[in-house]
């Protein structure tokens, strides 16, 4: 497993190594990647995003494969982009998907931070709003896309949007939650530190692809 830090890099040059190393990752020549990333501004929906979603008629998005709907990323949040190999590791995506899930709650958690799942809908939730958005895509059982964790980002850019297509849906941060402002260097290193073995309980992997159906 490689971890990657981009630190601060824009959405499209993040984008594109992301289609490289899922095509590397599918061909067998490079290994499952995490990549984590903080974005410039910038908004994005998914395949099945709804543009009445997006509130304000002047904010460009930039449309991508993953699902979900419109969200937003900027500095001060810790987008992570795995790149899985889930041939290997069962072809469960609803697994997967609450994999990532367990990971922000174990990730919130070191920072005494309580978050839990929410019925019916993907992300993590406090008490206080949502705290972390997942979309993510598929191609050739590889994996692209992945979840956005709001650290100490500004969160007034959620307001001209119904993120993740939920009207009215209240967003927050760790450092809004715990009152002070929270490290995302801190954040990123939590995220990395648990990710493997936490992918290899929830998602084992076999020693070979499953055949194609």
């Amino acid at each position: 497993m490689n971890m990657i830090d981009l630190g601060c890099l824009d959405y499209h040059t993040t984008y594109a190594m992301q289609e490289r190393l899922a095509e590397a990752v599918a061909d067998g020549t490079s290994p499952e990647t995490l990549l984590l990333v903080e974005h410039p501004p910038v908004y994005t929906t998914g395949r099945g995003g709804r543009r009445e979603n997006v509130l304000d008629p002047g904010i460009r998005v930039v449309e991508t494969n993953r699902g979900g709907d419109v969200t937003f990323h900027g500095p001060g949040q810790l987008v992570g982009y795995p790149i899985i190999d889930l041939g290997r590791r069962g072809r469960d995506l609803h697994r997967y998907l609450r994999f990532l899930e367990e990971l922000l709650i174990h990730v919130a958690a070191d920072f005494d931070v309580a978050a839990r799942r929410e019925s019916g809908r993907t992300g993590i939730w406090t008490d206080g709003g949502k705290l972390a958005s997942i979309g993510v895509g598929v191609r050739r059982w590889v994996t692209m896309h992945g979840f956005a964790l709001n650290v100490a980002n500004d969160l007034s850019p959620f307001s001209p949007i119904n993120p993740c297509g939920i009207v009215a849906c209240p967003i927050t941060s760790l450092s809004v939650v715990l009152g002070h402002h929270v490290p995302l260097a801190a954040v990123s290193r939590s995220a990395a530190e648990r990710f493997s073995p936490l992918l290899d309980a929830w998602l084992p992997c076999r020693e070979s692809p499953e055949p194609a159906p």
